[in-house]
């Protein structure tokens, strides 16, 4: 139909469809929740367009559920109207997995306000949580009964339980006791056609095939967590936390390789660059020596008599390895400085550039002094200031390209410079992500370390939950996994 009056009518007509079918879905939301609890203006709709990545979509409504029956009936609304949906929590996630994306402009469930800690049994050592408990809240919870959550990731003041399932978060401390999946032991779950199910069990060997292990770190794409029982881990008796720095990059990765090879798997080991170092220092002010190439800080913890025979092993491989100084912090006050220091190292570094892209590749460990050769070659080629901080004792790296996004041209280079650190990272035997997730960053990297059987093999596990690609879509999986067709939109608006 031409651009006539008739063409003009039957577009008016559209417009007015979309128009009640957009008005429909908001009042079938609002009264499977409340009026207040679900925003269409745009300004809440701007905030919700992105995730604490560089990638950024759409929104059409957003909604707060507070109980697993709102999440459920957001959901059958969401279906019931043909939109899509995407879980979100905190929205501190990296890789753009909780970025609404899609032809339609998805329903976004916040699960923020769902943050009650339900129950804890201290005896049994598990606590039931709504997905929208805070991490750090969590073990400040059940700190009284000598336990805590042993999962850490640096945003653990802000991130969410229900998030770290998502992604299968980690954090420094993991390294000796295990990323999320180790640390969940059942969930109540809203399926992607509003069913409520409970996956995994508190038993020793619950019956039937893993379908938690299969929801942990699916990225929102098999559907919501809505109850977690997670598993609480008792504080360590003595803790020692020591401060090594070196006077180059390789002396440091080489003390790693030490430490491990030595048999000490310490509860974490850190490393950070001179870029990272100065400017954690200039903001916590713990006494990080700036003129250092790199900084180990390790954490070792148990009982008492071994925790000092490991401390007193980690100062002689260090100092073999040519560290100037190994500090070993005197009370927990001075531990948690130091920790502050590390943990607020992404936000740290606005000091130099107001803009950052993260990279979570994960490379073995007799592979990072190469791998960190070529990163910092690939940064100086692109012209670009890079600084790294990273989980050292498990490979997992976080090179940071500082940046300002105000000047021309700059996103080319840094979007080049971060695919060429992705294949290196590949090229030398590693995986895209430890624990920020695939997301949308990653998506079409996929095929750089999976077959297309992989591929489609992850496809099919999907589709068992959400045949109809409607829960989060667009994310993970590449075209070509199956019902790839829905997968060739581009994957949203680098910011």
């Amino acid at each position: 139909m031409g651009g006539g009056p008739a063409g003009e009518l039957a577009a008016d007509e559209s417009a007015d469809r979309v128009a009640d079918s957009f008005a429909g879905l908001v009042a079938d939301l609002a009264a499977a929740l409340s009026p207040d609890r679900v925003r269409a203006e745009p300004t809440e709709l701007a905030l919700y367009r992105r995730d604490a990545s560089m990638l950024s979509g759409e929104a059409a409504v957003i909604c707060f559920p507070t109980t697993t029956e709102e999440v459920a009936a957001a959901v059958r609304v969401s279906r019931a109207h043909g939109r899509p949906f995407v879980p979100r929590g905190s929205g501190t996630g990296l890789a753009g997995g909780a970025v609404p994306t899609g032809p339609r402009p998805p329903v976004v469930i916040v699960t923020t306000k769902m943050n009650q800690i339900l129950s804890v049994d201290p005896e049994a050592r598990v606590a039931w949580v709504q997905p929208g408990v805070l991490n750090l809240d969590l073990s400040r919870a059940v700190a009284p009964y000598g336990l805590h959550f042993a999962p850490d990731p640096s945003s653990q003041q802000s991130c969410t339980i229900g998030g770290n399932v998502a992604n299968n978060s980690g954090g420094p401390h993991c390294l000796l006791h295990g990323v999320t999946t180790a640390h969940v032991l059942a969930m109540e779950a809203v399926l992607p056609d509003g069913s409520i199910v409970e996956l995994g069990g508190l038993d020793p060997e619950p019956a039937g095939y893993d379908l938690r292990g299969a929801f942990v770190g699916s990225e929102g794409t098999m559907g919501i967590a809505t109850r977690i029982a997670v598993r609480l881990t008792p504080l360590p008796p003595a803790v020692s936390t020591l401060l090594a720095d070196f006077t180059s990059i390789e002396a440091a990765a080489q003390t790693v390789s030490g430490v491990i090879g030595a048999g000490i798997v310490p509860a974490a080991l850190e490393m950070m660059d001179a870029v990272i170092t100065g400017a954690v220092e200039a903001y916590v002010h713990a006494g990080f020596p700036t003129d250092a190439a790199a900084v180990l800080l390790v954490e070792v913890d148990g009982l008492a008599a071994g925790v000092a025979a490991a401390a007193d092993a980690i100062t002689s491989i260090a100092k073999a390895q040519g560290a100037r100084t190994v500090r070993v912090a005197t009370d927990p006050a001075e531990r948690a400085l130091l920790w502050k220091g590390r943990k607020s190292a992404f936000g740290a570094i606005a000091r130099i550039k107001p803009n950052y892209y993260l990279h979570d590749t994960v490379v073995p460990r007799s592979q990072l002094v190469a791998v960190l050769t070529e990163v910092y070659q690939i940064a100086e080629r692109h012209q670009l200031q890079l600084g790294t901080v990273f989980h050292a004792g498990d490979g997992n790296l976080h090179p940071l390209i500082l940046f300002d996004k105000r000047e021309p041209g700059v996103m080319d280079r840094v979007l080049a410079a971060g695919k060429e650190i992705i294949e290196v990272c590949v090229a030398a035997g590693g995986m895209l992500s430890g624990e920020h997730g695939i997301g949308l960053e990653k998506r079409d990297f996929m095929g750089l370390v999976f077959s297309g059987d992989d591929l489609e093999a992850q496809g099919w596990l999907r589709s068992a939950f959400d045949p109809d690609q409607a829960c989060n879509p667009w994310k993970v999986l590449p075209a070509g996994a199956r019902c790839g067709d829905l997968q060739d939109l581009p994957p949203g608006a680098w910011i």
